[in-house]
C-alpha cells in the first residue's frame, strides 16, 4: 500500500477531518431537533409509532446521491443540502432508538415518580432520560458512525469533507489519494464509535446494570 499522500499531505487530511467532524456535528444536530420530540410523541401514543417509522424508513431507503441531487436545484451546492440529507437519514436510528429506550423504563419507575408528586415533564427528564440514557446513546452512536460514512458522498456537492480526497483521487487516477481518504474516514468512524462505546457503558444506568449481574 502507498501511504505517500497520507503522510506528505496529513495538514491537508487533517484539515478535511475537521471539515468532515463540522459537517457530521451540524447534521447531527438538526437530526435532533426532530429526533427527541417525534421519539417521546410516539412513546407517548404507541399507535403512531408504525406510520412513523415507517416514513422514516423510506426517507432512509432513497439513494443519497438522487437526494442529493433532489435538493440542488431549491438548496444549491455546498453544506447546506448535505446537512438536511444527513440529518434525515439519522432520523431512522435516532426515533427508534429513543423510542426504545423511552419505552423500556420500568413501570415500576415511573409510577414511584408519579407517586412522589413528579409531574409527565419532570418523570420524563429526571426518570425515564436518565435510565432510557444508554440505549439512546447507543442510537446516538449508529446515526453518528452512518452519518460520518454518509459524509463522504456530500462532496460531490462541495460540501467538503474527506469524501473530497475520494472523489479527487478518482477524477486524477491518484491510488495514493484514495487510500488517503479511505484510512482517513476510517479511523475517524472507529475512533467516536469507540468513544461513544465507552461514554455508553459510562452512563450511571449502565454501571447499575453491570453492577446488577456481576
Amino acid at each position: 500500500m502507498n501511504f505517500d499522500y497520507l503522510i506528505d499531505h496529513r495538514d491537508e487530511v487533517l484539515r478535511l477531518t475537521w471539515e468532515h467532524i463540522q459537517l457530521c456535528a451540524l447534521a447531527i444536530a438538526l437530526a435532533l431537533v426532530f429526533a427527541i420530540p417525534l421519539g417521546v410523541l410516539i412513546t407517548a401514543y404507541p399507535r403512531l409509532r408504525v406510520s412513523t417509522l415507517v416514513i422514516l424508513g423510506a426517507i432512509y431507503t432513497i439513494p443519497s446521491l438522487a437526494f442529493l441531487a433532489f435538493l440542488i436545484p431549491p438548496v444549491g451546492l455546498g453544506r447546506q443540502p448535505a446537512v438536511i440529507v444527513l440529518a434525515a437519514y439519522a432520523q431512522l436510528a435516532l426515533v427508534r432508538n429513543f423510542q426504545a429506550g423511552l419505552s423500556g423504563v420500568d413501570p415500576n419507575a415511573l409510577e414511584a415518580s408519579y407517586g412522589v408528586g413528579m409531574t409527565a415533564w419532570q418523570s420524563l427528564t429526571r426518570v425515564r432520560l436518565p435510565l432510557a440514557l444508554p440505549v439512546l446513546i447507543a442510537g446516538m452512536r449508529i446515526a453518528i458512525v452512518s452519518t460520518i460514512s454518509l459524509a463522504t458522498v456530500t462532496a460531490w456537492i462541495n460540501a467538503g469533507g474527506l469524501g473530497s480526497l475520494l472523489f479527487d483521487g478518482i477524477a486524477f487516477n491518484r491510488p495514493s489519494m484514495i487510500l488517503a481518504g479511505t484510512v482517513a474516514i476510517s479511523a475517524l468512524a472507529l475512533g467516536v464509535d469507540l468513544l461513544l462505546r465507552l461514554v455508553e457503558r459510562m452512563t450511571p444506568a449502565s454501571r447499575a446494570l453491570h453492577q446488577a449481574r456481576t
